[in-house]
């Protein structure tokens, strides 16, 4: 049996170098339906991990309050927008004082300005860094961790102390050589002490979460005074069982603050991380849908490529396949010999449509900054529709040649 197989393979082989550009073009047709599939795939799983990356860290046991939720708050066609109103420091202030949920932990912030520039010594950054006013647990909440030094205490915000803690990238900027910690920066003409350098969260759509400035709120509203600035509201919850209790209480919290009556709907917005998380995923479903349908398309028209180049192999062979009957060959051998022909065609288109769609999601995850994993499942799912793909378009000719009567095979020109 294996001799036989051994030999079939070889003369598919054969059959495959006698009518290379002919094999070479069918072999792309069915790699750019599998490109399509596996670079959209692993493009959208790179785009998943970074996300799931970027939120993970936030955990399922926090939620904030904002000014609206993640969804658009838009009505019905002709009915006007509905626009909340922002959260001001009165009312994260009184949020702060009144909520008092048992085992939770309350942080407030709110960014200064996106464009600061930033001295050390004779040394300053371009214009481009955040500076946020914080409390004492804004790290927690937002699942930050410190490479070096400390975070902020209770005690440094109470007493507005002069002191930061800073990006990752200013590490390896700013400072050069030098430990940042213990030094001091100037931001706008105000002193900081640095007291810690987070750990690198590295950047999203473009925002580069390394470099910015965390300060005391207190001193970040000195600094700041621009009107109409929106705070951040968050709240972690040491049990998740208590999640929705504490939800709730919020929201009662916050309703009393902005003298809500009880017809009126809420005029803020409450979200989780792991909604937004949700909702990103839902919009990622589409582009999957979209890679299949794509990839669909294009396999089909490969099928129909891959079966017309066996039916012309086989006419073209007839006198071939007329003198292996001839010399004994069963017609499951003959058969063999063409599926295998269909199989190998099938698999190279396969291979090659993987490295490149590996290729193309390598090269969105650079463009795009996203964290590349290796696609095993899109690369299974393409083995195996060049497999299908095989078995629906080598079935028919194969079939054909099998059933050839010997003597009109061999009276064939």
């Amino acid at each position: 049996m294996f001799p036989l197989l051994k030999e079939n393979i070889r003369i598919a082989f054969d059959s495959i170098k006698s009518q290379l550009l002919r094999t070479i073009l069918t072999v792309l047709i069915i790699a750019i339906g599998i490109t399509a599939l596996v670079g959209i795939l692993s493009a959208v799983s790179a785009l998943e991990n970074t996300i799931s990356s970027d939120f993970a860290s936030m955990g399922a046991n926090t939620f904030n309050l904002q000014q609206y939720e993640f969804s658009t708050q838009r009505r019905g066609s002709g009915e006007r927008e509905i626009v909340n109103p922002i959260i001001s420091y009165r009312e994260v202030y009184d949020f702060k004082e009144n909520f008092a949920y048992p085992q939770t932990q309350t942080s407030i912030s709110f960014t200064g300005t996106g464009s600061a520039e930033v001295k050390f010594e004779n040394d300053k950054t371009d214009p481009e860094v955040s500076v946020l006013g914080v409390n004492e647990f804004f790290l927690s909440n937002s699942g930050l961790e410190l490479e070096d030094g400390r975070e902020f205490n209770y005690f440094d915000i109470q007493n507005n102390n002069n002191v930061a803690v800073l990006g990752s990238d200013f590490a390896n900027g700013l400072f050069k050589e030098t430990n940042p910690i213990n030094k001091t920066i100037s931001v706008r003409g105000v002193k900081f002490k640095v007291i810690g350098i987070l750990e690198s969260k590295g950047s999203t759509f473009g925002n580069n979460q390394d470099l910015r400035v965390l300060i005391p709120i207190q001193i970040a509203r000195s600094i700041f005074t621009q009107p109409n600035i929106n705070y951040n509201i968050s709240i972690k919850v040491d049990d998740k069982q208590l999640m929705e209790g504490a939800q709730s209480e919020a929201i009662i919290t916050f309703r009393n603050i902005r003298k809500l009556s009880p017809l009126e709907e809420n005029n803020f917005g409450i979200g989780k991380s792991d909604d937004l998380i949700n909702r990103i995923f839902s919009i990622t479903n589409y582009l999957n849908i979209a890679a299949w349908i794509i990839s669909i398309i294009t396999i089909f028209g490969s099928s129909i490529a891959l079966m017309n180049i066996m039916l012309v192999s086989v006419t073209e062979r007839t006198r071939e396949i007329g003198i292996r009957k001839a010399l004994g060959a069963k017609g499951s051998t003959i058969a063999t010999q063409f599926f295998m022909e269909t199989l190998i065609i099938g698999q190279l288109g396969g291979i090659l449509g993987i490295l490149l769609g590996i290729l193309i999601g390598i090269g969105v995850s650079a463009a795009a900054n996203f964290d590349f994993v290796t696609p095993w499942k899109a690369m299974l799912w393409a083995t195996g529709i060049t497999i299908l793909v095989a078995i629906i378009a080598g079935s028919y000719p194969a079939s054909k040649a099998a059933k050839q009567d010997p003597v009109d095979s061999l009276h064939y020109e």
